[in-house]
């Protein structure tokens, strides 16, 4: 296994960082249901700049930001809805802004949140400190706007560590997860799925070094149980049973084996259980988070109806613009 866990080391250093549902109508919702789509560019005057090595601050407004290392707190207080965008492994800035866009299009912040591979397999080294510096940034730059969360794939365990966090502190922290207005979960891949996902995020086009990777994650998770495979399942159990109650729209398909169907449907009823508001929109066929690449009416649909029932739409001619007849 010290080949593995070289050659992990060096794929993981060296790879690309980068409806079921019922409410009242609005105004635009028989636009949203009839509308072909024409994709709109991102918008032009969008701005972003490093917090931390993991997470980038993205707005319309060219503001310079300084952030206090310690607290996670800004210079300048921001008067914007947020979005806590978390994306998937190795994703592109393009592929994240054409995410950002639909929420800076409404007015909205975004904070986009990143986390490699190597973060990943080593949690408390890693993925944790992330998930607190997320957890900090949310608490100390506390305003009078509400909070989206919009998880791709692994943000489903991200989310599940700034739980781990939140229990430490419900006290402070359990109001920072009580201003979530609305959560967005595409593709949101459970434990049980990382072993597939992460050799398909690290070597798309390459299935004879997935394999190689995937056998190297079996020994890993077996092997080192206490100091990764266990905060794995501990997150997942709280992923599964939330301290935000926000509505929640899932996003995902059926031939998808990493954001797979059972997972989803396991925590969708599992939140539903407690009273969660939940709206479901599962595809036929569409690869791990590329729903919107190949269902971009229904995506777009979905995602502005859930944000339109919550009341985080203050722009519905942007709408117009993106789904245009």
């Amino acid at each position: 296994m010290g080949v593995f866990r070289k050659f992990v080391s060096h794929a993981f250093n060296n790879g690309k960082i980068g409806m079921k549902s019922s409410g009242k109508s609005s105004p635009f919702r028989s636009l949203l249901s009839c509308a072909p789509v024409a994709m709109v560019g991102f918008e032009r005057s969008a701005h972003s700049q490093d917090i931390t090595k993991n997470i980038q601050y993205i707005s319309n407004e060219k503001v310079k930001l300084t952030t206090d290392p310690k607290t996670m707190k800004l210079d300048q207080q921001r008067d914007r809805p947020l979005c806590i965008m978390i994306n998937w492994l190795l994703a592109r800035q393009k592929h994240v802004m054409k995410y950002a866009t639909l929420y800076l299009e409404q007015g909205f912040d975004v904070l986009s949140v990143s986390c490699t591979p190597w973060q990943l397999m080593w949690p408390m080294k890693g993925s944790q400190l992330v998930a607190g510096d997320v957890l900090k940034f949310m608490a100390s730059n506390e305003n009078e706007q509400p909070l989206v969360v919009h998880g791709f794939s692994i943000a489903g365990y991200m989310w599940g560590e700034v739980y781990v966090h939140v229990m430490n502190n419900r006290k402070m922290y359990q109001p920072v997860m009580d201003r979530i207005a609305a959560q967005v979960w595409d593709s949101a891949a459970d434990i049980s799925e990382i072993t597939i996902g992460v050799p398909a995020a690290v070597f798309p086009k390459n299935q004879i070094m997935q394999n190689t990777l995937r056998a190297y994650m079996e020994y890993h998770m077996k092997t080192f149980y206490t100091s990764a495979t266990s905060h794995y399942i501990r997150s997942s159990q709280l992923f599964h049973s939330p301290l935000c109650a926000a509505p929640a729209l899932f996003l995902l398909s059926r031939s998808d084996p990493v954001g797979a169907e059972p997972s989803n449907r396991s925590v969708h009823d599992s939140w539903c259980s407690m009273g969660i508001k939940c709206t479901w929109k599962c595809w036929d066929k569409s690869p791990h988070v590329q729903h919107y690449t190949h269902h971009p009416k229904e995506y777009l649909t979905a995602l502005y109806a859930h944000l339109d029932a919550s009341g985080l739409i203050s722009q519905p001619e942007k709408i117009q613009r993106r789904i245009a007849l």
